[in-house]
């Protein structure tokens, strides 16, 4: 079981646990804001950012953990992250109507440098590449 959470926190895993941390953090203070202070003006996109930090969240605690079942956990959670950020992208893209006020996944992350984009890819690969010889 060591070497499954060495795995996963070892090498470039330290800095993509990092890099979830950073965005479960922002993103559950932006959504708790946003809900907070005016939910009425923009409910859908409030509510996707606040799924958005949630699944930041069991992302960056299924990385850190490295056990077999959070393991498990952090590829769903990518999966589930790479889905949305696919859906709410093309979304608002498509019905720029409906984001008033943009999500963390709108565009595809644009806002944030794409980095929504490309960190489930990341987290999958490194969850595959870290599984390796288990």
């Amino acid at each position: 079981m060591a070497d499954l959470r060495a795995a996963t926190r070892g090498g470039p895993g330290r800095l993509l646990i990092a890099v979830y941390a950073v965005f479960a953090l922002s993103a559950c203070a932006r959504s708790a804001v946003q809900i907070a202070t005016r939910f009425d003006r923009a409910p859908l996109a409030y509510l996707l950012s606040a799924i958005a930090a949630a699944v930041y969240v069991i992302a960056t605690v299924g990385l850190a953990k490295g056990s077999r079942v959070s393991r498990r956990i952090a590829v769903v959670s990518c999966a589930v992250e790479l889905a949305g950020v696919l859906a709410v992208g093309t979304a608002s893209l498509v019905v720029p109507e409906a984001f008033p006020d943009a999500t963390v996944w709108s565009v595809f992350g644009r806002g944030y440098g794409f980095v929504p984009l490309a960190l489930p890819v990341l987290g999958l690969a490194w969850l595959r590449h870290s599984a390796r010889g288990q």
